[in-house]
Order: C-alpha cells, then sequence, then structure tokens
C-alpha cells in the first residue's frame, strides 16, 4: 500500500480527493491537513510514502513544506498540485526537490497514477506547465531579490516588508530598486506584475 498524505487548504476538494483515492486499491490516504504547518505536523505523525501538497497553503506553501520534508522525513517523495502553475513555481520546486507537478485539473484516477508513478521514483512534470516553464526563460533576479518582490505583491509598505523579512527599511529599498531596475519597472508593484507575467514570482 501507498500511504498518502493531503493538503489542500479547500476542504472540499481535499474531502473529494481523499474519497476518490479510497476507490484505488493501492492507495490509502493516511492523513489531511488545510495549511501547510498542519501538513508538516501530520507528515511527521503518520509518515506517508507520498505528500500531496496544494501550490498554495496558509503558514507556508506546498514548495516550503517540500524543503522542509526532504530534510525532515526524507523518504516521502513530495508532489504539487496547484491551480496556477507559474513558471517561477516549477522551477522553485524542482530545487526543493518536488518529484510531481501538476495543475489541478487533473482526474483523480491521473493523479492516482501520478502518485504510483512518483513512489516508483520517477519524476512528474505536467508537459504543459514545463513548456511554459522553458518558454519564459531564466529570472534576472536574485532569490532575495524575488523574495521582497513576493512580500510586496500585496501592497505593503517598505516598513511592514523589512520587518517580515527582518532587514533594515534602506536594505529593501534597495532590493526592490535593483528589481525594478533589472526588469525596466518604473516601480515595485510594476515590477511585481512584469516578474509575473514572466513566471519569475
Amino acid at each position: 500500500m501507498i500511504r498518502v498524505l493531503l493538503a489542500d487548504d479547500e476542504h472540499l476538494i481535499r474531502g473529494a480527493l481523499a474519497a476518490l483515492l479510497a476507490l484505488e486499491d493501492d492507495l490509502v490516504v493516511v492523513a489531511e491537513a488545510a495549511s501547510g504547518p498542519e501538513a508538516l505536523a501530520m507528515a511527521a505523525a503518520h509518515r506517508p510514502d507520498v505528500a500531496v501538497l496544494d501550490l498554495q497553503m496558509p503558514g507556508a506553501d506546498g514548495v516550503a513544506v517540500a524543503a522542509r520534508l526532504r530534510t525532515d522525513l526524507p523518504e516521502c517523495t513530495t508532489m504539487i498540485v496547484t491551480g496556477h502553475g507559474r513558471p517561477g513555481h516549477l522551477k522553485r520546486a524542482l530545487s526543493s526537490g518536488v518529484r510531481g507537478f501538476l495543475p489541478k485539473t487533473v482526474s483523480a484516477q491521473r493523479l492516482a497514477e501520478i502518485i504510483r508513478t512518483v513512489h516508483s521514483g520517477v519524476r512528474y512534470i505536467d508537459p504543459e506547465l514545463a513548456a511554459d516553464a522553458i518558454s519564459a526563460g531564466d529570472s534576472p533576479l536574485t532569490a532575495r531579490e524575488t523574495e521582497l518582490l513576493e512580500l510586496a505583491a500585496d501592497g505593503a509598505p517598505i516598513s511592514e516588508i523589512a520587518e517580515r523579512a527582518a532587514l533594515a527599511q534602506g536594505t529593501v529599498r534597495n532590493y526592490l530598486s535593483s528589481a525594478a531596475a533589472k526588469l525596466n519597472a518604473e516601480n515595485r508593484h510594476t515590477a511585481v506584475r512584469l516578474a509575473r507575467e514572466r513566471g519569475w514570482l
């Protein structure tokens, strides 16, 4: 039996997936989680073979959870399901050791097949998401510039971004100015939009 952890903050989707996967003879859903921290706690308690993680969850996103699991529970294979698979997300996921990356539009039967695939040691990347990532090209932004643009994405003021990133306000301004210059954007808000369009956020 392949022991599966399902993590998705949308209760209806998670419940439906759990019910459908339960129909498979060789899969058993051993735990469900609605947030990043809960996914980590459930993984530690139930030690699943495969963790199916929603990309966007409260507390910590699927990629951050996958990165932690690679350290804390290396025998657990991770895969990401997403409703918005931007190329930047795919690249982050792969660098965090994720073995599967697929859209939420796949059928439950196909999801079951992909769970078996990644559990057997084979990587599965949705072909369309992979093609988008290749065409987006490499980001000119540093990891820190990307992080700060993401923190700026909801329109937070510099003071709040600085606090969340544990940096001085002047340092945050410098990083955001550098990111905007690299993207030929007149301000950080335009830089966020351009980086998203190109799949770098």
